[in-house]
């Protein structure tokens, strides 16, 4: 990998030396988290606040996820509104705004918010009860990406995404591993346990979860219009938290990958980065394969900049989130909602 926020690989290992003599700082780190996330929230919004949250840092699909459910709520005559800081945005640190995808690029907005926006309004804020003060104003549900261990707005449902293949690493808490805070604390601040794809690695949050009594879904990705990969031989980039499951996703589809470069998840590309996979695929006649999220990075591809050459030429690998029983999960949102079940922390 190079360049971004990288993951150190000992986090999905089992607890070696380097997770040993940093579980000290771990213990502190979670306690710390989980003690704020008993907090009691500084705001109720005058909607509904649905939360797509995980148990650790790096990626799990709470975007493609909260895709999904946005389409769903809007099956049953929700009007869905999404809530996110922004991340690697410039307008994250400032008050709330709403997001123009004409206004706004990836500079200013972050790469996940301009997903979100090709379903519905999206607010930008890092502060969560301000940004709720502004979305309960455009939609009739607030859906929150990320935000489980914060505890700033109350939340009606919270939804803790877990991915199966990788599960929650070595269990260990930053910086000794990718847990945020241990995981029997965090489920008591969840409602339901989604189970991203396939694998065993989840099997002890699973069972977690069950003894709990929580319901337990599952969704996984998959690829859509990609009859073009099929034999095809792929240069596969990509900046994200966890780029093996693109490489699968790719792998599914029939494409043969020669090459695949990583990079931190929200890597800001550069031209010097740029120039070296379009010489790298050009040298090997290899096409140019890459995720949507980092597609959104790299501008226009007006111009004449190696970073614009890179935008005309790389394939975007199309991928949507399937919930396994989606009207299971649209019944026990639809209960929440209906019944007005009171928010919590």
């Amino acid at each position: 990998m190079s360049g971004g926020l990288e993951a150190p690989s000992f986090w999905w290992r089992p607890p070696g030396p380097a997770a040993v003599a940093l579980a000290p700082f771990g213990w502190i780190y979670g306690a710390i988290t989980a003690i704020r996330m008993g907090r009691k929230p500084a705001y109720t919004a005058a909607v509904p606040v649905i939360c797509v949250g995980n148990f650790t840092v790096g990626g799990t699909g709470k975007t493609p996820f909260a895709l999904a459910l946005a389409e769903l709520l809007k099956a049953r005559g929700e009007r869905p509104v999404f809530l996110t800081r922004g991340y690697g945005g410039q307008l994250s640190g400032g008050p709330p705004v709403q997001l123009d995808p004409v206004r706004h690029g990836p500079a200013e907005a972050g790469d996940e918010p301009l997903l979100l926006a090709a379903s519905g309004p999206v607010v930008i804020s890092a502060d969560r009860p301000a940004g709720a003060r502004l979305a309960e104003q455009l939609g009739s549900v607030i859906l929150m990406d990320d935000g489980l261990q914060n505890p700033a707005l109350a939340k009606t449902v919270s939804l803790a995404l877990v991915d199966a293949a990788s599960g929650i690493g070595n269990g260990f808490c930053l910086p000794a591993g990718p847990l945020r805070a241990p995981v029997e604390r965090q489920l008591a601040h969840v409602d339901a346990l989604v189970v991203i794809g396939d694998g065993e690695a989840a099997k002890p949050v699973e069972a977690a979860a069950r003894r709990r009594g929580l319901p337990v879904f599952r969704a996984s990705l998959a690829a859509r219009e990609a009859d073009w990969l099929t034999g095809t031989r792929v240069l596969a980039f990509a900046g994200i938290g966890r780029p093996e499951r693109f490489v699968d996703s790719l792998r599914s589809a029939g494409a043969e990958i020669v090459e695949a470069r990583f990079f931190g998840d929200h890597h800001a590309f550069t031209d010097s980065e740029a120039q070296d996979l379009l010489d790298r695929a050009a040298r090997s006649g290899l096409t140019l394969a890459t995720t949507a999220k980092d597609r959104m990075r790299f501008g226009t591809g007006e111009g004449d900049t190696a970073l614009a050459r890179l935008a005309r030429q790389a394939q975007v690998l199309k991928v949507e989130m399937r919930p396994e029983d989606p009207e299971a999960l649209v019944a026990f949102l639809g209960a929440r909602l209906d019944q007005g079940v009171l928010p919590h922390s």
